[in-house]
């Protein structure tokens, strides 16, 4: 099942996909009215708790940014303000020389897991969905500690549209990811090359914290970043999880004007 959270007419709902008869995609609310996806305002499609998010998980990508892997994996938390839905907007600030995508797998825990064997690590999941976890490295300090500018900015990481039950992606170890730039494929990937797999994941996690329903765990982005301007329009797609679109706008578009100014290490 694909399953939705929508605003529309004054409230919040619950939505699946629908097909529309002129072959539109569309959402079918739970009171059975049937909307094309402009019509409505996308939200994440789950109630979120901790966000938790990986650096530098896939091989490729580290070595595009000379990164050498640690023991561990590269962890750290995101706020929930940073998250948006699907046709959302994302602020890049004035001044800023390098912004960039990143299109992930989305692991939402549905159960709690404490210290669970790997064996057991995917019962604990209720679903997957796509995130674009915006970064900007003018901000960054070094990619060992990720700097709060640059991973927790308000609106920063779209996700969604879909949380996809995990029943109906029974492998996803094995998931294509692409990322298109005003239709133009730019980044190209596969979940098998995760460093630390989604099991492992859970298990390192769980190993020193519980993981709660609503959970949610950003599993990192291959190799294939560029620069992104305002205007832009990012898609990101996984195999069975839909696409998941979101627009670049200025300061202006948010009436934050100001000048911002990178800090100097």
């Amino acid at each position: 099942m694909k399953q939705a959270r929508v605003a529309f007419a004054g409230a919040i709902h619950t939505a699946e996909f629908h097909q529309l008869e002129d072959g539109r995609n569309g959402v079918r609310l739970a009171d059975g009215r049937r909307l094309a996806e402009e019509e409505v305002v996308w939200l994440p499609p789950f109630d979120p708790g901790t966000i938790i998010a990986l650096g530098l998980n896939y091989a490729n990508h580290a070595r595009e940014l000379a990164f050498s892997a640690e023991a561990e994996p590269l962890v750290f938390l995101k706020g929930p303000g940073t998250l948006i839905g699907h046709r959302g907007y994302t602020r890049r600030p004035t001044g800023v020389h390098f912004m960039h995508y990143e299109c992930e797998l989305a692991v939402v825990i549905g159960r709690p897991a404490y210290r669970v064997t790997r064996a057991e690590a995917i019962e604990h999941v209720a679903g997957y969905c796509i995130a674009n976890d915006y970064a900007i490295r003018d901000y960054l300090e070094n990619w060992y500690r990720p700097n709060l500018r640059v991973k927790n900015r308000d609106g920063c990481t779209a996700i969604g549209p879909w949380l996809v039950d995990a029943a109906d992606v029974p492998a996803p170890g094995n998931l294509e990811l692409r990322t298109f730039v005003n239709g133009r494929l730019v980044q190209r990937g596969n979940t098998r090359d995760l460093i630390t797999d989604i099991p492992a994941l859970i298990v390192y996690l769980s190993s020193f914290m519980t993981l709660s329903p609503g959970d949610v765990i950003l599993t990192g982005t291959p190799e294939g970043i560029v620069n992104v301007d305002v205007g832009d329009e990012i898609l990101c797609e996984i195999d069975g999880l839909g696409q998941l679109k979101n627009t670049l706008v200025s300061d202006a578009a948010f009436g934050r004007c100001r000048r911002e100014v990178t800090h100097e290490n």
